[in-house]
């Protein structure tokens, strides 16, 4: 895959398409056959069949927002899941639902505006945030039963942008997101490539009102300094922010002011 992903400018909405059936096909392939009653560690308190009935639910509910073109926060969540009885056939129903998210995702125009929770007040926004949403799950399943897990770092990275893109306005359903605060600290992201040197890069400033996403930098020398770093894979980041990993870990190269990072990660797993 050659596209590469800029901070605010995501892929183009075609590889979110195939990759959300891809990643669809992968959750349904993994917990498959698992004891449905089984412990799921990076989302505590969840089985397995919560793990599988929240995938499959999040993507019917996100078709239904896309096929009403919402142009307000809905007032409901209600939609037709056609849940089985036995958790055992929970797999075959997230698999069996994905011909449909395929056609909902042909259908949409992705430049149509409609409401979002998120930065991005179009269409587009649904599609890349249900991908996301399946490929962290989808690597929940795997290590919940042992697995190694794998992803494309181009989809990685783009999941990391999506994400810092996108957390400002989380509040609405992770409120200690709301209370993350600082003097002017500036954190920032970095990508290691696969012979070490750095790719991507995103720079959050935290202030007495809030926290953003900087802007790309035309040069070093116009940036401000910042006040802690983390560098690591595209992978392993993407873990990172959703808390799935600590920055502790010695995936990451961390460098600055730990105890800022602290506090970032107090507020923003979800």
């Amino acid at each position: 895959m050659a596209t590469t992903s800029r901070a605010g400018h995501p892929l183009p909405y075609g590889t979110y398409r195939e990759a959300i059936e891809r990643e669809t096909r992968r959750f349904a392939d993994t917990v498959r056959g698992a004891d449905p009653a089984g412990a799921v560690p990076s989302c505590p308190d969840w089985t397995l069949a919560d793990l599988t009935e929240h995938v499959g639910t999040a993507q019917r509910w996100f078709c239904a927002l896309l096929t009403r073109r919402v142009q307000e926060p809905p007032r409901s969540r209600d939609v037709e899941l056609g849940l089985p009885e036995r958790a055992q056939d929970y797999a075959d129903w997230v698999a069996g639902g994905a011909p449909g998210v395929s056609a909902v995702l042909r259908e949409t125009d992705p430049h149509e505006a409609m409401w979002a929770w998120g930065e991005d007040q179009h269409a587009r926004f649904w599609a890349r945030r249900m991908l996301f949403e399946t490929l962290v799950h989808r690597m929940d399943a795997e290590h919940a039963l042992g697995r190694a897990s794998d992803v494309d770092p181009v989809l990685a990275a783009d999941g990391v942008d999506e994400f810092l893109v996108n957390l400002p306005y989380a509040g609405l359903f992770a409120p200690e997101v709301t209370k993350l605060r600082g003097d002017g600290e500036i954190i920032a992201f970095r990508c290691a490539g696969p012979d070490g040197a750095i790719g991507e890069e995103w720079r959050v400033r935290l202030d007495g009102d809030g926290f953003r996403l900087l802007p790309n930098s035309g040069s070093d020398t116009e940036a401000e300094a910042n006040t802690a770093a983390v560098r690591g894979q595209a992978a392993d980041l993407l873990l990172l922010l959703y808390g799935r990993r600590s920055h502790r870990d010695p995936a990451f190269s961390v460098s600055g002011d730990v105890t800022v990072l602290d506090r970032w990660f107090a507020h923003t797993a979800f």
